[in-house]
């Protein structure tokens, strides 16, 4: 019986320090995971808009669908001075603007850019220092966040569109550039040359490699393309909306713990958010609730504009198509044919409209607001690399030319880019 009990006993002790090895491990990945949730929940920023915004507001949407406005802001604060040319002024502007509608099964996300000299009425607004800003009937959209920050632009976007924003979330020049590098770069292609001295953009016709401060050119550049319009530029953002999700595919990011970290660290440094939206259980249950869709489920419109009778620098809503545009969007249905026919290079190929409706059904019953994971769920699955999906497959959507258009009406000819390779 000894000898049988010392046969078993180098067994026992293997088993001992292998379930004590897990033991470690479980207890590391939990610390690991702990330390994620509070280190990244710290790095968020957020400001507090609902009492600004009051309870004037749209409805917000019962069917499952919910709206972002997203915001890239222009400030020169800090390390955003130096970028894409810019000046060193203490004002910020919402220099990129992007109604990100998400339809009611979260299988599809129609995404509109408004030109951010299109011309709105502003609602009025607080400032910084509290005073109440009256209300104008004509003012430049990007001009509401400089006017009364985050909540002025929310209150501008849903004046303007009859859609309830159920968050929004803002990233400036540094934040962006830096997300970039962290996901590795982006590749874009251009069917033309692009040379802009102001953003410092000088790119041959063909396919590149941009790292951060490259990138954040591209997205900036308005000289180098087109008629030097705000247009053309919002084609190379919708070009870089989808290079990044190509790059996030691409890079396997939810397979690779060390790379996850990096980016959901720079990520989380880069953005503000409302406080509903600021910390690590709201925004992965955000991206859990868009995990499905990848370019190909992005519908990417702008808003359609003509020249302002008042200013030839300036743009208005194009009637009755903005109108069409705002009314499917609320209604959960696809961009009409008729907001199609107008936009800048991207004539209306599609005669059902059936190709701006991002694949999927319209039956779901997904809840109105943004899924929260518990804290231990989402860290533990997001070092993992096991979030629950994530974007699938490239883009192959034909390659398009340059932008011809002007403001006074739709392009006569296609978009600088061609779709991320």
């Amino acid at each position: 019986m000894a000898d049988h009990e010392k046969g078993r006993s180098p067994r026992r002790r293997a088993l001992r320090i292998a379930v004590c090895a897990m033991v470690a491990v479980v207890v590391i990945g939990a610390g690991v995971a702990g330390y994620a949730y509070w280190k990244f929940n710290g790095n968020i920023k957020s400001v507090d808009i609902d009492a600004s915004l009051g309870t004037a507001r749209p409805p917000a949407a019962t069917d499952g669908s919910f709206n972002l406005l997203v915001l890239g802001s222009d400030s020169r604060a800090g390390g955003n001075g130096a970028l894409a040319g810019g000046d060193t002024a203490d004002t910020a502007r919402s220099d990129t603007a992007m109604v990100v509608h998400v339809n009611q099964d979260h299988s599809g996300a129609q995404v509109v850019s408004i030109p951010r000299d299109t011309l709105v009425a502003r609602p009025a607004c607080t400032d910084k220092t509290g005073k109440t800003v009256p209300a104008v009937q004509r003012a430049m959209f990007n001009s509401a966040y400089e006017t009364g920050g985050a909540a002025c632009a929310v209150k501008t976007a849903e004046q303007l569109t009859g859609l309830r924003m159920n968050h929004y979330i803002e990233i400036d020049f540094a934040g962006f550039a830096h997300v970039i590098d962290s996901i590795g770069g982006v590749t874009v292609t251009t069917t033309v040359a692009i040379h802009d001295k102001d953003s410092g953009l000088d790119l041959a016709a063909g396919t590149h490699h941009l790292d951060g401060t490259q990138a954040l050119a591209f997205v900036r550049t308005r000289h180098g393309i087109g008629n030097g319009s705000d247009l053309g530029r919002i084609e190379l953002q919708k070009q870089m909306m989808k290079s990044v999700l190509q790059q996030v595919a691409g890079i396997g990011l939810f397979s690779n713990p060390v790379k996850l970290w990096s980016v959901g660290d720079t990520l989380t440094s880069s953005i503000t958010t409302d406080s509903d939206l600021a910390s690590v259980n709201s925004l992965v249950g955000l991206a859990q609730s868009l995990r499905g869709i990848g370019p190909e489920q992005l519908a990417m419109v702008t808003l359609p504009v003509v020249t302002a009778p008042s200013d030839p620098n300036r743009v208005v809503s194009q009637q009755p198509q903005a109108g069409q545009l705002w009314a499917a969007l609320k209604t959960d249905q696809a961009v009409p044919q008729a907001v199609l026919a107008v936009q800048p290079g991207n004539p209306a190929t599609s005669p059902s409209g059936a190709a701006t409706r991002p694949p999927g059904g319209s039956s779901g019953t997904a809840p109105a607001t943004v899924p929260a994971a518990s804290p231990s769920s989402t860290l533990s699955s997001f070092l993992s690399g096991r979030p629950g999906g994530s974007v699938t497959g490239p883009a192959t959507g034909p390659a398009i030319g340059p932008v011809t258009g002007s403001l006074s009406g739709p392009a006569t000819g296609p978009s600088p880019v061609a779709e991320g390779r």
